[in-house]
């Protein structure tokens, strides 16, 4: 499932309903104690985190007296197809009306404000639901009652009256008005109760990394992660070490008690009063030694503070992937608090970089918090959820708008880089993916090649979406009449004239249209087989033609093998499979002049 919309209603700070949407990657930005981990924090309850606290001090003060429940809730979108209650039956979400007004499987846990006190949560579903007397709690009867109501109803006699899910269908099929109205449907009793514990097995796996994290010597999972990993391995083979020990414990005992009946001969006084006794169990992670050292051999404990958080995250990341195979779900949301605590700018970049590959990764979505300018300004713009306060609701969470956007510049202190020269223009983030690795190849080949990523006199315009920084330079820099390089994919027929009018411009303005069909045919069969050899277990044989649609391609290619996600395709290829292209790779797919040429374009430009 995928999270599309997260609800908080007088939780903390947000007092009254707050619903925030949610997106592969999502930021939210704000000051101090305005409630961007108050977020985090009730999706932690939510998803039975245990990180996840609650208590009566977290009913919002402000909440209106007649208002009594505290809510929390998440929409979803890519719910189940169907759903197993039993052997004999199968259902739908939408056959027993349990998708909200938006087609979305709505979750709400409410726990109830009584004398001082939270009460224990109650889940419900917000859903378009019968409520036409006599058919409006069907979920929550037992089979004997759907029989009787069948019966009363006169429905048809063929149906399965051992199956609930067979009698409720009947019975709604049979009333002339269902009465649909969005509602809240109990979904922890009778039948309710079975369905939201199949539905739970589904909910994404929640990973959330605090910012304030302990992340010094005496935290055991910073000293060394590993060990943690150890503790968990010895737990998934418990069960054989116990053998082990039960054999261990039986031969010593009997070499203890021959050892006994011996010295009867010599005492049998003493003999008589001595028991072969075990003092305690084994501690099996005592017994392995697992640590990570560099070259240098130092430990992890003994590195700076910003390597131990780094570790940490991967090992945080490593774990929520395990922990999402081993449950069986289908997705991840990763949480991080401020990613850039105790990190150098360089590193900031790369983690940030990082998450934002990890957010258009098969089943994984990021929601992140972040005080810092630089970091802010690599994010997408239509990532960010911004936080401030609220005359009424205490608090405010906007969605992007060019206002919100000029409001978080202005707070964060992002300002235009006014020694910006030349713009590129491409048409999605994956272009730049490839663009990126393309230069790195050029520069190891050509000294005299400029790193287009790092050289501030030059802004990249994504136009299929712009991050933060982008937004700021181009409300600066629009007229200015800088001249642009546009690289479109040759796919799309209607770029023609978008490339026709770039170049008719008089500023040296200039426009490219791919001669393959997209950034992906430049790549040489050999990186993309050794990117994806590991992941699917496949060698792609396809003919690798300058037209080929390379995604589904590799989509057919593994048809009942392996489930890809066309975004994750587009994410493996550009990013991991270009990095695994050599001059000589590039040369070999006839890509090299073409690829030369679109720099030199940008770099004559450069002062």
């Amino acid at each position: 499932m995928t999270l599309k919309e997260i609800i908080i209603q007088n939780f903390r700070g947000y007092k009254n309903q707050h619903r925030i949407p949610a997106g592969q990657l999502t930021t939210f930005i704000g000051k101090n104690d305005v409630g961007k981990s108050t977020i985090f924090d009730a999706l932690a309850l939510f998803f039975d985190h245990p990180l996840g606290k609650i208590d009566a001090s977290d009913f919002c003060v402000h909440a209106e007296t007649s208002d009594k429940e505290l809510i929390i809730g998440c929409a979803f979108s890519d719910y189940p197809d169907s759903l197993t209650l039993d052997s004999t039956s199968v259902t739908t979400l939408s056959g027993e009306y349990l998708l909200n007004n938006n087609n979305d499987l709505e979750i709400h846990k409410v726990f109830e404000f009584e004398d001082g006190k939270l009460g224990k949560p109650k889940v419900f579903a917000i859903a378009n639901h019968p409520t036409a007397n006599g058919i409006d709690a069907l979920l929550s009867k037992k089979n004997a009652d759907l029989k009787k109501l069948a019966v009363s109803n006169k429905v048809d006699h063929n149906v399965d009256n051992r199956s609930n899910v067979a009698l409720r269908k009947v019975i709604w099929q049979h009333s002339e008005n269902l009465q649909l109205q969005q509602t809240r449907i109990q979904l922890d009793k009778e039948d309710a109760k079975t369905v939201w514990e199949q539905l739970s097995k589904h909910l994404p796996e929640y990973a959330l990394f605090r910012a304030d994290r302990p992340s010094n010597d005496e935290d055991a999972e910073v000293q060394d992660p590993l060990k943690v990993a150890i503790r968990q391995a010895i737990e998934d083979v418990h069960s054989e070490l116990d053998a082990i020990m039960g054999k261990v414990r039986d031969r010593t005992l009997n070499v203890a008690q021959r050892t006994i009946a011996k010295l009867a001969d010599f005492d049998s006084t003493l003999s008589s009063c001595l028991t072969p006794t075990f003092k305690s169990d084994p501690k099996w992670d005592s017994l392995f030694k697992l640590s990570l050292t560099g070259d240098d051999a130092i430990p992890i404990n003994k590195r700076g503070s910003g390597v131990r958080r780094l570790i940490l995250f991967s090992f945080f990341r490593a774990e929520a992937e395990r922990l999402r195979e081993e449950h069986g779900k289908g997705n991840v949301i990763y949480a991080v608090e401020e990613p850039e605590t105790a990190q150098h700018p360089d590193s900031q970049k790369k983690v940030v970089n990082a998450l934002q590959a990890l957010a258009h990764s098969e089943g994984c979505q990021v929601l992140l918090t972040t005080h810092v300018p630089a970091l802010a300004s690599l994010l997408p713009i239509d990532s960010i959820r911004y936080i401030r306060p609220h005359a009424v609701n205490k608090r405010e969470v906007c969605n992007w708008s060019d206002d919100i956007i000029k409001q978080v510049a202005k707070d964060l202190g992002i300002l235009p880089d006014k020694r910006v020269q030349v713009l590129v223009c491409v048409e999605g983030p994956h272009d730049i993916q490839f663009l990126k690795h393309m230069n790195i190849l050029l520069c190891t080949e050509n000294i005299e090649f400029i790193d287009i990523f790092t050289d501030p006199r030059i802004a990249f315009v994504v136009l299929g979406g712009s991050t933060l920084q982008e937004w700021v330079n181009k409300n600066y820099l629009q007229n200015l009449a800088l001249p642009e390089i546009h690289i479109y994919d040759s796919d799309v027929e209607k770029y023609q004239s978008a490339c026709n009018a770039v170049n008719a411009r008089n500023n040296g303005s200039k426009a490219f249209r791919t001669q393959k069909r997209e950034m992906e045919n430049y790549l040489h069969l050999d990186a993309i087989n050794e990117t994806l050899r590991s992941v699917c277990g496949i060698n792609f044989s396809f003919a690798l033609e300058d037209q080929t649609d390379v995604e589904n391609e590799i989509k057919n290619a593994c048809t009942g093998q392996y489930k890809f996600q066309r975004r994750s395709i587009k994410h493996w290829l550009n990013e991991n499979a270009a990095s695994k292209m050599t001059i000589e790779r590039l040369k070999q797919r006839l890509g090299y002049d073409e690829i030369k040429g679109w720099f030199h374009e940008i770099f004559k430009h450069l002062k």
